[in-house]
């Protein structure tokens, strides 16, 4: 075992609860009537084997996702049945502790004006995030009341199930008990509001209802953010960006760390930002490592208890300086565990190199769970995820042999399912190289887990029992040496046919992001699809002045894009003067001038009314944009002719040959293949 990290796997006291090592793992929501028990708020086996999962990968804390306290748009609700709830609860409790972890049940009082709900309560009137044209309503006296005595019961039905903690949702992320705490949003003239004390009322009065009905012995932590990093309503600040703090600074924050601890918490779990910067709470891809890190050893410098960072970090090595130095007490992962959950434990035997990395796509989880009805959580890159028992990769009764064409990340993720459960496995890459699309795709500087991904699928096609034929295409002649046949030839970039596209400054995605170095220049893109914006966003960091042509009337339409990754890279163009250009086609390039041709629209305002005293009509306009260089970005088309040539019954069209999407839809395909040939 190694010892390279011995201050990240030693002990840890929450209260009365030890931990085993400073591992936690943060919440992950599960609201699926496949993971909970609608009847009582408790976890289905399956909703329990998620959680268990990441006890037995060696994660030293598991703190669940949120479950309301009250009942609200049909979720199940904890204090709906005790009884049922204490028996059904068991399987989750036992299964941590054979393990040796913990588990902290996090209830929450919901999400205020950042419901999906417009009407909902919150501190005052204000406009809902997610249509701000509608407002939440204020909440009565008498039902902060009440939602203090169900956190009470709620915590106390967890401590009879054999639950080690709770945890309380949340003076975080722009909930409802944060909204309380923000003067920005908090309006009240009545006890809850106005001064810091009045405004930290609420989720004062909880902890205390708990300790009263619990026993002060029984740990309770609170979920908690640092700074909001928030301009206005609705405008969250970037990293690097000089604003004024419209929600909590780091100041007061010093100080609601200091009220909430004397007030009898016992953790405080760490991060930053608010629904109206989402990608503060929810790190995407263009977030920095550990962005919450600084902002959090402040906090632990002003309180004993224990301190928890989350917020994309995931490097050990990190963690274990910043223990060590007394600048937080755990390490919290959420989306890295659901990834790999048996992290932990390689981190302790020396494995980094097999650790299967999140790419922070919130494909799989975040935006998962919010897709209409909810469904189950999950992850892009481990399909297995929420799914443990069912998805788990066994032996093949009859070993076959099978052919997997094309080496991107779909075809490895086949030859790495297939070779798992003992098949014999032949991987054919008419490169030199494995990776795909996804080489040029991980080649931006803001993604380096795409590149660890990259790397970790190459050393487990190394490590397997793999046959490997680089350089090698496979011919039709080929099938009938094979039993099963993966066809995973990928997709070619779409061509456009523009007067002055023949031009050397013309290129397209791919050669552009594997080729050229390209500064301090005029670019113009074509297409406003995520590699373009990515594109653009990359090439504004390098001092270009950028233009995105896109004949959609929107930017950014892509299947399943979290709103967290969508806000921050939108918010980046703006912040970088990345210039869009709508309803528009590029009709030609000449003399280093792009022709841009504009359409013109009756674009109504928020509230459906007229946008202006007269309105535009229909009409076109035609402008002339300065371009050095010129990238098309207009999507793909399948690469399918082989399939068409063999197709049979034991023929498998996967990843983007099949139709262009985006990474989980590749894995999970050829997961779900692979784990049933």
């Amino acid at each position: 075992m190694s010892k390279k990290y011995s201050h990240l796997f030693s002990p840890i006291r929450i209260g009365t609860c030890e931990v085993k090592n400073r591992i936690a793992m943060m919440p992950m929501g599960v609201f699926s009537q496949g993971l909970m028990n609608h009847s009582d708020g408790s976890y289905t086996k399956r909703g329990a084997d998620y959680y268990i999962e990441r006890a037995k990968g060696g994660t030293g804390l598991i703190i669940t996702g949120l479950v309301p306290m009250i009942s609200w748009l049909g979720l199940p609700y904890l204090g709906i049945n005790r009884e049922t709830y204490i028996k059904n609860q068991r399987y989750l409790v036992d299964g941590v502790h054979k393990y040796g972890a913990k588990v902290f049940i996090q209830i929450t009082a919901i999400s205020g004006r950042s419901s999906v709900h417009p009407g909902d309560p919150a501190p005052s009137v204000m406009p809902m995030v997610w249509d701000p044209t509608k407002k939440s309503s204020e909440m009565t006296v008498e039902e902060i009341h009440q939602y203090v005595n169900n956190f009470a019961e709620a915590a106390s039905i967890a401590q009879a199930a054999g639950i080690d903690g709770v945890e309380i949702h949340a003076v975080h992320e722009g909930y409802l008990l944060d909204q309380f705490t923000i003067a920005g949003f908090n309006h009240r003239t009545d006890e809850y509001g106005g001064s810091l004390e009045n405004r930290l009322r609420f989720p004062i009065e909880i902890v205390k209802a708990i300790k009263e009905k619990c026993g002060n012995d029984y740990p309770v932590s609170v979920r908690y953010s640092v700074r909001s990093y928030v301009k206005d309503l609705n405008r969250g600040a970037l990293p690097g960006e000089e604003f004024k703090e419209f929600g909590r600074d780091l100041d007061e924050s010093r100080q609601v760390a200091k009220m909430l601890v004397d007030a009898g918490y016992d953790m405080l779990n760490c991060d930053n930002g608010t629904y109206d910067s989402w990608y503060w709470s929810h790190p995407p891809v263009y977030m920095p490592k550990a962005c919450n890190l600084a902002d959090v050893a402040e906090i632990k410098k002003v309180v004993e208890v224990p301190v928890i960072c989350a917020g994309k970090f995931d490097d050990p090595n990190l963690a274990e300086k910043a223990i060590a130095n007394g600048e937080i007490d755990m390490m919290g992962m959420g989306r890295p565990l659901l990834a790999d959950p048996e992290l932990p434990n390689k981190f302790m035997n020396g494995k980094e190199d097999d650790i299967r990395p999140c790419i922070g796509c919130h494909l799989g989880c975040l935006s998962r769970i919010f897709q209409a009805p909810f469904k189950d959580i999950s992850c892009a890159i481990n399909p297995s995820t929420g799914r443990e028992e069912t998805y788990a990769l066994s032996t093949a009764d009859t070993r076959k042999k099978i052919a997997v064409v094309g080496g991107g990340i779909g075809g490895m993720e086949a030859a790495r399912v297939c070779a798992i459960r003992g098949h014999e496995v032949h991987l054919y890459e008419k490169t030199d190289q494995l990776g795909g699309v996804f080489i040029a795709a991980s080649s931006f500087d803001f993604k380096d887990d795409d590149k660890r991904l990259l790397n970790w699928y190459r050393k487990q096609i190394s490590d397997l029992d793999i046959t490997l034929n680089l350089n090698t295409e496979f011919k039709e002649a080929d099938v009938n040496s094979y039993d099963e046949i993966f066809v995973a030839t990928g997709a070619s970039e779409k061509k456009l046919d523009i007067p002055g596209f023949d031009s050397p400054n013309v290129t397209y995605a791919i050669d552009t992001l594997l080729n050229k170095e390209i500064k301090n220049k005029n670019v113009v893109i074509v297409g406003g699809g995520l590699t373009g914006c990515e594109i653009a966003y990359a090439l504004s960091l390098n001092g270009c002045s950028v233009s995105i042509v896109e004949m959609a009337p929107t930017i950014l339409n892509v299947e399943g894009l979290n709103a967290a990754n969508y806000n921050m890279l939108v918010e980046e163009m703006e912040y970088h003067k990345v210039q869009i250009y709508k309803n528009a086609c590029v009709t030609g390039y000449e003399k280093g001038l792009v022709t841009v041709e504009s359409k013109t629209m009756n674009i109504p305002n928020a509230m459906g009314r007229a946008a202006s005293i007269s309105l535009p009509g229909f009409g076109k306009q035609v402008k002339e944009i300065p371009a050095d260089h010129v990238i098309v970005s207009v999507g793909y088309e399948s690469n399918n002719t082989l399939y068409e040539k063999i197709k049979g019954d034991h023929v498998y069209l996967i990843g983007d040959a099949e139709m262009p999407a985006n990474l989980m839809a590749a894995i999970w395909k050829a997961y779900e293949i692979g784990m049933n040939i």
